[in-house]
């Protein structure tokens, strides 16, 4: 008898015995390598690839089952995983402690669509394994390190300088099928004017290396003028950053005052709008950088009752999902 599907097989009693055994003896020598691929969870098939995460370093006083726990009851779809000096996970552990976190994760119900890094430079030997290891769990896209401006060179030099290494970064990234992304963020670094990133990345595939767009950075370096920099960079954006804040006095000095969602001068509506019109889609991350007894520095032990800080995560992701609803993006 000649079996072409052993799933379409409706009676085992029209199988010999001879041919039964060889199927149990096959089935058998089987069992290591689905051992194996249990060990790692696959990743659900999303509805929608707009992922709402939350930005791991507001749980570090978690562990990560606890985490994944903890976020899976609030709602989100899931986790941006820090990989980093001092995050969930060390960079020299990617190898065996990523998968296995990535799994527990999973375990919960959540995904892990993006991680955060220290990586910049393709030559530093931790790169090219946190990469394998992340893109064999499954993680699509990470964000990168910020690199300074070299003053003695100034603006245009140091761009320069660094546009061999985001090449072969990039091309590290197609060997890996994953996208890296630089997240533009206030002050003197390099991608803080947003500008800058274009005249960084615009020779790189930007299915390799892009942006991750975070609007609250954006507003607070180039006031209103971020519409410029979000349809210059528009095809290098395939994940980003929300957060909100306003401008405030303390002791003689303007500082940014992060608040949670909405409370802030970030104008989302208009940011969504475009969102919507240049097709921007990819997984968003939560930051939560306002004061969250030490949640919101990455602290290990927070001061604030824990039900309250978890309640503040829980209204981000509800005023986020409105703001999404409202902009037709879900």
């Amino acid at each position: 008898m000649v079996i072409n599907n052993v799933n379409n097989i409706s009676a085992t009693e029209n199988l010999s015995r001879r041919a039964f055994m060889s199927t149990l003896a096959t089935a058998g020598a089987l069992l290591p390598v689905a051992g194996l691929a249990n060990k790692l969870l696959p990743a659900k098939p999303a509805k929608t690839d707009r992922l709402i995460c939350i930005f791991s370093k507001q749980l570090q006083w978690l562990s990560i089952p606890e985490m994944a726990k903890a976020v899976a009851a609030l709602g989100y779809d899931g986790i941006d995983l820090t990989v980093r000096k001092g995050g969930h996970i060390e960079p020299e552990q990617a190898a065996t402690e990523l998968p296995k976190a990535i799994a527990q994760i999973r375990k919960a119900g959540l995904e892990v669509p993006m991680i955060v890094t220290n990586i910049f430079d393709p030559q530093h030997p931790l790169t090219e394994p946190v990469l394998k290891a992340a893109s064999q769990a499954g993680v699509k896209y990470y964000r990168t390190d910020w690199v300074e401006y070299d003053p003695k060179l100034g603006v245009l030099k140091t761009i320069a300088k660094y546009k061999k290494q985001v090449q072969g970064l990039a091309a590290l990234n197609k060997k890996y099928n994953i996208h890296g992304a630089y997240q533009n963020h206030s002050g003197t670094s390099l991608g803080a004017a947003v500008w800058d990133l274009w005249e960084l990345l615009k020779d790189v595939d930007p299915r390799w290396l892009g942006v991750q767009y975070d609007i609250m950075h954006a507003t607070a370096e180039g006031g209103e003028s971020w519409e410029n920099n979000l349809e210059l960079l528009k095809n290098y954006i395939h994940c980003l950053d929300i957060k909100d804040f306003y401008w405030a006095k303390k002791d003689g000095k303007w500082k940014h005052e992060l608040v949670p969602l909405g409370q802030g001068m970030v104008n989302f509506k208009k940011f969504f709008s475009l969102v919507k019109q240049y097709q921007i889609s990819g997984p968003m991350s939560i930051h939560l950088e306002y004061d969250l007894g030490g949640a919101d520095q990455g602290k290990k032990q927070i001061t604030k009752p824990k039900e309250e800080v978890l309640a503040a995560m829980k209204q981000d992701l509800q005023t986020l999902r409105t703001l999404l609803r409202e902009a037709g993006l879900v």
